[in-house]
């Protein structure tokens, strides 16, 4: 259902909140990209997961009608949605909206999102006969997401774009339970089980997590985030047989596009010395373990990311700032840090708490 460039500006005029007032410097200098590298910062920069999304009544106005995937494979409501929060919140990066089965879905994979399920996969995986489906990815096989890219680099200007893509546990955990799990009882079947197709399939993905985050970087992406939703069910010992080698090849592999590379996974408290032997610039922490902590177990040489409880924003002003606070103390033990949720906005946030929050972390001095 694609929209016009002119129905986008409505969509632009309807959008609630504090008008967009970029200031004008080069995206490779913006508070974000400085915190990943590890340099020094006039404020600590702020952008939250999934801020761009069911939180905000001008997406659900937006969307209404419009299944996920098909405005996943349309450049103009990439553009206004991904852009939605930047103008509401003044947040420091965008994230570019889709979902991490979009590149499985461009390759041919027979995949749905369901409301209120998920991705939902046709026909599992369980086969090596069944690896033929998975193929390296192309940039024709998504030419909406360099469009898009492109379209958000020029609105955005100063703002910093993050692209993304699932990493290859999580997408193996959707293609071989044929949706989400609670238990990933047959991936990890799979995974001791069958270690020789584990990692064919592994391999397979890391191709493609590699080719889909390189097409949003060439197409002018000042940063790429990993999402490894489903890894914390993982034990650190498989992680390093089972998963490492494989999240390894993909930050290596993204390393002559000179970009910050961020590493971010659910229920990772015991993952994340290993998250940072991986290799990425960044590592997002979630909120069950505290930044200072985390720094410790990352170790040096890495910023890192995170990490308010996102039900924190359900209460009241208060106790969101208390928090916060606490969060900003201790992400002074880091070499860089970004504030984030520890895990993306719920949908019931009220965004004026977004926006009261992004001015709380902007005024925060940074030692």
């Amino acid at each position: 259902m694609p929209h016009s460039p002119s129905s986008r500006r409505r969509v632009r005029a309807r959008t609630a909140g504090a008008a967009w007032h970029p200031v004008r410097v080069n995206p490779a200098e913006s508070p974000f990209v400085r915190a990943c590298r590890r340099l020094p910062v006039p404020h600590t920069p702020v952008w939250y997961m999934r801020q761009a999304g069911r939180s905000l009544p001008e997406y659900r106005a937006l969307r209404e009608g419009v299944p996920m995937l098909t405005a996943c494979a349309t450049p103009d409501l990439i553009v206004e949605i991904t852009m939605q929060p930047v103008r509401r919140h003044g947040v420091d990066a965008a994230i570019f909206f889709s979902d991490i089965v979009v590149p499985l879905k461009a390759i041919g994979v027979d995949l749905d999102i369901k409301p209120g399920v998920g991705p939902v996969v046709a026909d599992p995986i369980r086969s090596t006969d069944a690896l033929g489906a998975l193929r390296p990815i192309e940039p024709d096989d998504v030419p909406y997401v360099g469009e898009a890219v492109r379209g958000l680099v020029k609105e955005l200007g100063p703002v910093p774009l993050i692209g993304f893509a699932g990493a290859p546990f999580t997408l193996a955990s959707y293609l071989i339970e044929g949706g989400p799990s609670k238990n990933h009882d047959h991936t990890k079947a799979m995974m001791y089980g069958e270690p020789a197709l584990w990692h064919d399939l592994m391999d397979r993905l890391t191709d493609i997590t590699i080719g889909y985050l390189r097409i949003q970087a060439e197409a002018g992406a000042s940063a790429l985030q990993l999402f490894d939703s489903w890894v914390g069910a993982v034990a650190p010992d498989d992680y390093r047989a089972f998963v490492l080698p494989h999240t390894s090849r993909i930050f290596a592999a993204l390393a002559d596009l000179d970009v910050p590379r961020i590493h971010f996974g659910v229920g990772t408290g015991e993952l994340l010395g290993l998250l940072g032997e991986a290799g990425a610039d960044v590592v997002g922490v979630d909120w069950r373990v505290p930044l200072d902590r985390a720094a410790e177990r990352i170790g040096p040489g890495r910023a890192v990311q995170g990490n308010l409880d996102p039900a924190v924003l359900l209460a009241p002003w208060e106790v969101i700032e208390s928090r916060a606070r606490d969060a900003l103390e201790r992400g002074r033990a880091a070499e860089g840090h970004v504030f984030n949720l520890g895990h993306g906005v719920l949908p019931s946030t009220d965004p004026g708490a977004l926006t009261r929050l992004t001015e709380f972390v902007h005024a925060f001095p940074v030692s």
